[in-house]
This record gives C-alpha cells, structure tokens and sequence, in this order.
C-alpha cells in the first residue's frame, strides 16, 4: 500500500511537466542534462532563456558544489556583491521571486540563487541544482515545527523517497527539473571541493535551448 501511494504521489506531482513548454540541455564536462522549465515561474523562466541567449551560460561553471545539498552555477555572491561594494550606485538588479507552493525542492529542481535581500528575489546569473537526501518523517515534522508549516503528503513523501532539500522551500525561487541526465547532476555533486566548496577540477558547462516538441 506504502509503494502505492508514493507512485500515485510521484504521478500526481509528475502532471506538471505535461504542461510545459520549454526544455533546456546543460552540457556539462561531466556529461549532459536535460531540463524542463517551469510554465509557473513563467517570469524566471523568459528570464533564464533570455540570459542564456547572451552568452551568460557559456564555458560557465558549477563553482559551488556542495554534496548532498546543491550544486551551484554561474556567478558566486562574492563575484556579485564586491562588484556592487566597488560601486555601489551599480547594484546588480535582482528579480522579482515567484513562489508557488506546489513546487519543491524535491532532487533534480533547478532553482535560482540569491543574496539575503528580504524579498527573496533572484540573481540574473546564478543557479542551482538541488541534490539533496532522503528526509525520515521526524526530521520532516521537525522542520514544520520549526517553519510552522505544513508539508503536503505527497510532497513528503517525495522527500522521504526520492529526497531532496525541504527547508529552503518557499525561500527560494524554483523554475525547472531534470527529465534527464540525473546521473550526470549526481556525479557533479559527488565531484572533490576545497573547504570553500569549489572543486578541484573545474566543472564547465553550457546551455543551449532545445527544439519545441509538435
């Protein structure tokens, strides 16, 4: 009964990718990935697609990787906020957040980055992949108690299956997922970093925009 209600959950949360519209390919030195933007962040996603088209994806990198957790790539905090601290009539614009509660940061979400600003909105050219692990319901219901929410069933039990990093949901602006290529954002995650999370041997990538499917 337990095996049946995570695949009618995983059923359910999968109807979102049927009405999508855009699909991207990361070329990474470590392989490729297929990703399906998200139509509900409609605002994040015409605003990837147009920075993808000025070259800000190209020979970029995955410079933060953090196993278990994300894999981050594009431009770093500090690259962006020392620009700004050198010239701060310059501040580097940030873009609006678009919540939805029905996407989480379930394992392969792609999701952008952002600084502490109290409105949660987003950094033009910076990503990440969500890696994640499994959550066990005590430490599920322990982080409701401590956001003082609820995590709807089958998302939960997403978290609990599949893993994922359900505490930086409704912080964080998600507009895609891997449809393919999930080995390859495992192995990027897995790769060796020094102490400031950056690998030892650099993980390139590129992102071009795939054909519409008729």
């Amino acid at each position: 009964m337990k095996k049946l209600f995570f695949l009618l959950s995983v059923l359910c949360l999968s109807q979102v990718l049927f009405a999508q519209s855009t699909s991207v390919r990361f070329m990474t030195s470590k392989g490729n990935i297929t990703i399906m933007l998200y139509d509900e962040t409609p605002k994040h996603r015409d605003m990837f697609l147009k920075e993808v088209k000025k070259g800000s994806y190209k020979n970029a990198l995955f410079n933060r990787v953090i196993k278990d957790f994300v894999s981050q790539g594009g431009e770093l905090d500090d690259t962006i906020l020392n620009r700004e601290k050198r010239d701060p009539k310059k501040l580097a614009p940030r873009f609006a957040a678009e919540l939805k509660p029905n996407l989480f940061h379930k394992k392969g979400t792609l999701g952008a980055g952002r600084d502490d600003n109290p409105e949660k909105a987003s950094y033009f050219t910076q990503i990440y992949l969500v890696a994640g692990k499994k959550q066990s319901d005590a430490q599920l219901d322990a982080l409701e108690k401590k956001k003082n929410r609820k995590i709807p069933a089958a998302q939960r039990e997403v978290y609990k299956t599949l893993g994922g990093t359900p505490h930086l949901d409704g912080d964080y602006t998600l507009f895609g997922e891997i449809t393919e290529g999930m080995e390859v954002a495992d192995a990027i995650n897995s790769v060796a970093a020094d102490k400031n999370d950056v690998p030892l041997n650099p993980v390139v990538f590129n992102v071009v925009v795939l054909p519409k499917k008729r």
